[in-house]
């Protein structure tokens, strides 16, 4: 038999070559500088294809490949990757995203040593035939405040850093618990604001999200205390760089380094090229000669387990599960995932430990799968795309989260029931859904019972049972154009406190939740989008 034909699209290191064709139990091809055209006409020959950020595994492509089971990428962003085309054709896409973090933590700092003694200002001087020391005098670094925002594994790998440096640490991860910060010596801080009033030195190592898009914008770098400079070796995005651009000029900002840009490469009429204090490099956080070796080993090795063991590492979407286990859980999966958002949005950010109780008939199969889902929705505000069924329950260890899974076979109310807790320096946050049928439903929200649809847009009021409540609530919605599709209502005694929960059909604006917040019976209501 002969063995599965792997094509490397892209160059990876020589050690990832040598691990793929180990034992010569792959055939490797190795074939550069293949556009789509080309790709199409050979891509039903492999089994698997790895490639780094130039060759792009379009839709047609994947399409094409009929023999294909595996999409390699040597790196952590799947960009170039179709990966909804992928999952729907049964192919697995991995990637690699432990092999750059030491040298993407090391390039970050030194760019702050860079913004603190500017370095490459002094060498283009010099290389000028210019002798002007006063213009380069800079700062040292010691006893100096880093403010790092986002403590995953590069921004802790940088807190090492500067703390060898004597610099003060401070964070803001609002998903990172406080005993992983302690072990970290780090300081936690509960608010951004906090961060950017008492940082010398700014570093940014958050995932690009909605909620993390021009997360320094004019307003926030106007808050930052002045001189500070500021580093971001993460996502183009993070910061606004027409804000930064005149903050330098202003000299409110004293210095900054980017080594990522909303475009790439950065356009040549942007306005960071023009500003003096400003470092610009071409994303080389992952340019280092171990990091590509690393990155080029990691996806090697997780190709030929996938193809020659069928163990899935580090994969971006939907493990592979046999087809009897999938007929099982597969609604259990979409359901998982959805009650693990829902609980992310009511929940503090901060969470200390995450409890999953399985009851009925789930139990007979391996829950593993759900649980990893569960993780996917609960975590995805914290690491945003990056954060898959694979590398979830990682991502919790990193936070400090713990995971506690229970099990009860009595069926009772439910032939199935999921149940969710967050736990938050005691405070206790649920969600509970069950299938009537197979339909999937909310049953419960802080151990209230209700009955709700996980879809769409749901809004969850605390409000005061007082008669004539849920008319003014319908009124107010109706007024603003939102279409009440389902609601559920439970209360805790006669004049106590109530829950509604409704499905609507469209997202509240501000507007409408500000005068619903103005209404003295109404407790906390939440938005919450599935």
């Amino acid at each position: 038999m002969n063995p599965p034909r792997v094509l490397v699209a892209d160059s990876i290191s020589p050690r990832g070559i040598d691990e793929l064709g180990r034992d010569n139990a792959l055939n490797v091809i190795v074939q550069t500088k293949l556009g789509e055209t080309k790709l199409i006409e050979i891509i039903s020959e492999f089994s698997a294809i790895i490639v780094r950020s130039e060759t792009k595994v379009t839709a047609p492509v994947l399409n094409a490949a009929t023999k294909l089971r595996v999409v390699g990428r040597a790196g952590v962003g799947v960009d170039n990757v179709d990966v909804d085309t992928a999952t729907r054709r049964g192919v697995v896409v991995l990637n690699a995203p432990g092999g750059n973090t030491v040298s993407t933590a090391e390039h970050a700092f030194s760019l702050l040593l860079c913004v603190a003694r500017k370095i490459p200002q002094a060498d283009a001087s010099i290389r000028g035939k210019n002798w002007d020391r006063k213009q380069f005098e800079g700062v040292e670094v010691y006893n100096k405040t880093l403010g790092v925002i986002g403590m995953g594994r590069i921004g802790s790998e940088l807190c090492r850093r500067a703390i060898a440096f004597g610099m003060r640490v401070i964070a803001y991860d609002p998903y990172l618990s406080a005993a992983r910060a302690r072990s970290l010596q780090a300081e936690l801080v509960e608010d951004l604001d906090d961060l950017l009033v008492n940082a010398d030195f700014i570093s940014i190592h958050t995932p690009l999200t909605n909620e993390t898009r021009h997360l320094l914008n004019a307003a926030r770098l106007a808050q930052t205390k002045p001189g500070v400079r500021i580093i971001n070796c993460a996502r183009g995005g993070l910061v606004d760089e027409t804000a930064l651009a005149s903050a330098l000029k202003d000299r409110h900002i004293a210095a900054a380094a980017l080594d990522v840009f909303e475009i790439e490469p950065l356009p040549d009429d942007s306005p960071l090229r023009s500003v003096p204090n400003l470092i610009l490099t071409p994303h080389l956080g992952a340019s280092t000669a171990e990091a590509q070796e690393g990155v080029g080993l990691e996806i090697a090795q997780s190709v030929r387990a996938a193809l020659l063991e069928g163990t899935i590492r580090n994969a971006v979407n939907m493990p592979s599960l046999d087809a009897k286990t999938l007929a099982i859980i597969g609604p259990h999966l979409r359901f998982g995932e959805k009650l693990g958002r829902f609980l992310s949005q009511v929940a503090p950010r901060r969470v200390d430990e995450l409890k999953i109780n399985y009851s009925g008939k789930v139990n007979e199969v391996d829950t593993t799968a759900i649980t990893r889902t569960i993780l996917k929705g609960f975590l995805q505000n914290a690491g945003g795309t990056d954060i898959n069924e694979v590398n979830a329950p990682a991502f919790a260890e990193s936070l400090g989260l713990k995971i506690n899974e229970t099990r009860l076979s009595a069926v009772g109310d439910y032939s199935d029931l999921l149940e969710l807790s967050a736990v938050a320096e005691g405070k206790v946050v649920s969600v509970a859904g069950a299938f009537f049928g197979v339909t999937p439903r909310i049953v419960s929200v802080n151990s209230r019972p209700v009955e709700a649809r996980p879809h769409g847009v749901v809004l969850v009021l605390e409000n005061t049972d007082r008669p004539g409540i849920v008319g003014r609530i319908g009124t107010l919605l109706g007024e603003h154009g939102v279409n009440i599709a389902t609601m559920s209502l439970s209360r805790n005694q006669a004049g106590g406190t109530a829950l509604t929960v409704l499905n609507l059909d469209t997202v509240p604006s501000e507007e409408l939740l500000a005068a619903i917040h103005d209404s003295e019976d109404i407790h906390s209501a939440q938005v919450i989008q599935l």
